[in-house]
């Protein structure tokens, strides 16, 4: 029949019917034959999509960045995004007569665009080149609860934020700044190195002095140990030697008491003699003196009396004319034997 056509969509299409304004047929996956002078057919495809966006945009410090990211989504209710856009087949059943569908995920990336701006406008330059995940944080449930995403019969369902990006300009500024910073932090790391370096040396050098200083101290301690033992030792010489003196002082004095005595007795003695010599000589000095030449004699032996004769004979020798001694007197007096 002139008009009959068939039609069959894949599971991810959602496809509507319509004749006379009205839906006579939907659902997705449908396969059926229609008269085509009567029907408008509607395909709304429902799988997820992955949209990719890249848009620039200007930070709190007026310096533009370049944002770049991806957006999933799907049509969760077909009806809906029929009813705001024109997803109507042609004649054929295989393209559409608008280009509505091509418009779809620029008006989602829009709507992004419109809520990335405000949270980029608020952040600064070196905040916003690093703020991807806060980004994200703050975009995804505004993007789902957002009443034009609702409105269109979408679902996002995911959103991820590649990159922020500064212009080359401003990214080469900031590379040599932070190459600035971080050969200064490479300066700080040598000069930490070379200070902590320094400080070990210093602590080596302290250890060594310490340990000198400690062994001169031990050293000091043998010494003074030393010269204290030297110390008792000639302490107790002293002491000994006084205890020797002491005592030799007392043997001394001991010596001069025995001294003084024997003196003393020595003295009497003598007093004593010389008391008896006198006591004799005023006895003799009173006698006859032959008496006591007689008294001397008496005790003596033949060759002393002998002797006191000579010298008696000696003493008158005027008177006497001539003396013979015969050899046995005189043997006698030179007390050799007879014969």
């Amino acid at each position: 029949m002139l008009g009959l056509r068939f039609i069959k969509v894949q599971p991810t299409n959602y496809l509507l019917q319509y004749q006379g304004g009205r839906i006579v047929r939907e659902g997705a996956g449908l396969s059926f034959f229609y008269f085509g002078p009567r029907s408008s057919l509607v395909a709304i495809p429902t799988a997820s999509t992955e949209e990719p966006f890249i848009f620039e945009e200007t930070t709190a410090d007026h310096q533009n960045v370049t944002i770049q990211g991806q957006v999933t989504y799907r049509v969760a209710d077909p009806k809906k995004l029929a009813a705001l856009m024109n997803f109507t087949l042609s004649a054929n059943g295989q393209n559409y007569i608008s280009d509505d569908p091509q418009k779809l995920p620029q008006r989602l990336i829009n709507i992004v665009n419109v809520h990335a701006r405000a949270e980029i406008q608020s952040l600064p330059l070196r905040q916003a080149v690093k703020a991807s995940d806060t980004l994200v944080a703050a975009l995804r449930p505004k993007l789902t609860g957002a009443p034009e995403v609702t409105a269109l019969g979408l679902e996002i369902l995911g959103f991820s934020v590649l990159a922020i990006k500064p212009t080359p300009e401003t990214a080469k500024a900031l590379e040599a700044e932070t190459r600035e910073q971080l050969l200064k932090e490479a300066d700080e790391a040598i000069y930490r190195r070379r200070n902590s370096a320094v400080e070990q040396e210093r602590a080596i050098k302290e250890n060594e002095l310490n340990t000198e200083i400690a062994v001169e101290m031990k050293k000091r301690q043998i010494r003074e140990t030393k010269m204290d033992a030297e110390r008792a030792v000639q302490e107790k010489q002293r002491l000994l030697h006084e205890a020797e003196m002491v005592a030799s002082i007392a043997l001394e004095e001991k010596k001069k008491e025995l001294v003084d005595l024997t003196g003393q007795n020595t003295k009497a003695e003598a007093d004593a003699r010389a008391y008896g010599i006198e006591a004799t000589m005023k006895a003799l000095g009173t006698a006859d003196a032959k008496v006591l030449q007689a008294l001397v004699n008496s005790g003596m032996k033949p060759e002393q009396l002998i002797a006191v004769a000579f010298q008696e004979i000696a003493g008158r020798a005027d008177k006497i004319g001539q003396l013979n001694i015969s050899p046995d007197l005189l043997r006698e007096l030179m007390g050799q034997p007879n014969g």
